[in-house]
């Protein structure tokens, strides 16, 4: 894992970009200014979707975000690739795109993200399951997804 830099949210709702220069993670871990950090490591398409899903979850500007996710192609094509690897289960209802966990029974029972694009469904799914942002240990969106199977653990 690669490092390059660190994403922050501030106070003020702005996605912030700091390189790492070593002392950058605790220097954001210890401002009063940020709300959460994401690590960016470019070789990692799951970091850049954990930024933009968790951020547009937390309040971050949304244009600041839909800018990233068109950078990174963050999109609808590329978003079955990152639901599968953490477990979303994406579909539509009429003209929204939607977001579950695989557990999901029907919408009185379940918690359920609704979009335009499938990163707003993820976004939206992870605010239904209490994502909050953090400075390190909070949990990440993908904690949020795991589901118990009979006789295990999350």
């Amino acid at each position: 894992m690669a490092i390059e830099g660190w994403y922050y949210l501030h106070t003020n709702g702005s996605l912030i970009y700091k390189r790492d220069l070593g002392d950058t993670v605790a220097d954001l871990r210890e401002s009063n200014f940020a709300r959460g950090i994401w690590p960016l490591d470019v070789e990692r398409r799951d970091y850049a979707w954990n930024i933009c899903v968790e951020a547009l979850a937390a309040g971050a500007d949304k244009e600041r975000v839909m800018d990233l996710a068109g950078k990174w192609m963050c999109d609808d094509e590329d978003a079955p690739n990152y639901a599968n690897f953490f477990g979303v289960v994406l579909g539509e209802d009429g003209n929204q795109k939607t977001a579950t966990r695989k557990d999901f029974i029907n919408l009185q029972e379940s918690p359920a993200g609704f979009g335009d694009t499938y990163l707003e469904a993820m976004s939206d799914l992870a605010k239904q399951l209490g994502y909050r942002p953090s400075k390190m240990w909070g949990a990440k969106f993908s904690d949020l997804l795991k589901v118990e199977s009979k006789g295990e653990a999350a």
